[in-house]
């Protein structure tokens, strides 16, 4: 068996959020319990999760499955953005947790802003289900820099992460130093963009071969090298999960990683939806 690789963590506002995570998006049934169960063995030691996913239940069996202490996985679950009114999150909170299983989750995001219901209501919610014990610590999901303002003025405890949409086709800088200022982490989903084209760029290609490295390797490379930055690659191939993970034992140099980042002059979203907030300008 492949010895397990502990990865890399990122301090924010009190919370330790392992640098490599699970994302579990689109994964059903028992390959999704499975997945999660081998990553866990591999040395993941962050999953991701949401309502809206559906696989809650699944990612809970794979915890369980894996039969690591409880407080050795940094588990995160989101609620949906119809859900984020007073007394329908912490609702939502409490049914979470009933499908993964737990107790409490580590970190509980609202995956979506909801221009219904303002900032500070939900932020009061949220706040009442970290207090309540349900959750370890709390952030955001989809956050530009207005409403993440709006939420760290109006949040009574540290928010400790917005996770958002990041890889190299998009430019996130206003984002990223908006988190930082705020002590907090920066998650990136859908890391790897969709793969295809974004791993034939030239400066990515041209850093695998000097590295001796798979092109996704230097992409998530350029990821957990920035500061304060996570990311929670998707995988439904278990030959993936070992390559996903093994990104701690070299490094970028700066010409490389400027090469990489000069790429999100691209503004190549993929994630944006009818109630979808007013992104930040690049």
């Amino acid at each position: 068996m492949t010895e397990p690789v502990e990865a890399a963590t990122i301090q924010a506002n009190g919370a330790s959020i392992p640098a490599i995570g699970l994302g579990t998006w689109t994964l059903r049934g028992r390959a999704c319990a499975d997945l999660v169960a081998e990553a866990l063995a591999l040395g993941y030691r962050h999953v991701d999760t949401a309502a809206m996913y559906e696989n809650e239940a699944e990612v809970g069996a794979g915890l369980r499955a894996a039969g690591l202490p409880r407080g050795d996985v940094f588990v995160t679950t989101k609620v949906w953005y119809t859900d984020i009114a007073p007394g329908a999150l912490e609702r939502s909170a409490e049914a979470s947790l009933r499908r993964l299983g737990l107790d409490h989750v580590d970190l509980l995001l609202i995956h979506w802003p909801n221009p219904a219901v303002p900032v500070e209501h939900s932020m009061r919610a949220l706040g009442a289900v970290r207090e309540a014990g349900m959750a370890r610590h709390i952030g955001v999901s989809n956050f530009p820099t207005g409403l993440l303002r709006r939420a760290l003025a109006a949040s009574a405890h540290p928010l400790v992460a917005n996770q958002v949409e990041h890889h190299p086709r998009l430019a996130q800088d206003k984002l990223l130093a908006a988190c930082r200022a705020a002590g907090m982490a920066m998650v990136s989903y859908c890391p790897l963009h969709r793969g295809g084209a974004l791993l034939d760029e030239p400066a990515i290609r041209q850093a695998a071969r000097r590295h001796g490295r798979s092109p996704a390797q230097i992409v998530l490379r350029w990821h957990v090298q920035q500061p304060g930055v996570a990311a929670i690659p998707r995988t439904t191939r278990r030959d993936r999960l070992a390559e996903n993970l093994a990104v701690f034992d070299f490094a970028l140099s700066d010409a490389e990683m400027a090469a990489i980042s000069a790429l999100g002059r691209a503004g190549d979203r993929l994630c944006d939806y009818a109630f979808s907030p007013q992104w930040d300008e690049a």
